[in-house]
């Protein structure tokens, strides 16, 4: 595989994949590629933020609200948790509890707990706990 990369003033970012056979392994780069666009519209003191999909460490559901968490921040998301999970399918979002989608981007390491229960911890130092029902989609992830 080569990588070309040069700077085009006054261009948006294009991406261009040229390839001699399309498989799978160029079907999940386009795949990959399309989910670093992706952003979520925020609520924060009564403001409109965009938050970048990169930018999201784990978003969760808390008495019926939808809230996304960044590095060092907490905001309300304005989306239905069924149109995140539509876009996690695709993504480095990855379900792991019935009210949390953790990012794997930020996924630093995984232990196993006592109860069959994983938790992971993110690389700014946040912990989450792996349900059981959700252990075969990050096994799958890694």
């Amino acid at each position: 595989m080569e990588i070309i990369t040069r700077q085009v003033p006054d261009k948006p970012l294009t991406v261009t994949i040229e390839y001699p056979e399309y498989t799978e392994s160029v079907k999940g780069l386009i795949k990959r590629i399309e989910t670093l666009d992706v952003s979520f519209s925020v609520t924060s003191e009564d403001r409109q933020m965009r938050i970048a999909q990169s930018d999201v460490y784990y978003l969760e559901i808390v008495d019926r609200k939808v809230f996304l968490y960044t590095e060092k921040d907490v905001f309300r998301l304005n989306a239905p948790m069924q149109e995140i999970q539509s876009i996690a399918e695709d993504s480095d979002l990855v379900r792991i509890s019935r009210t949390c989608i953790m990012n794997t981007l930020h996924l630093t390491g995984i232990r196993q707990l006592k109860n069959s229960h994983l938790e992971a911890e993110l690389d700014n130092g946040e912990k989450l706990i792996v349900s059981r029902k959700y252990l075969r989609d990050i096994k799958r992830r890694f």
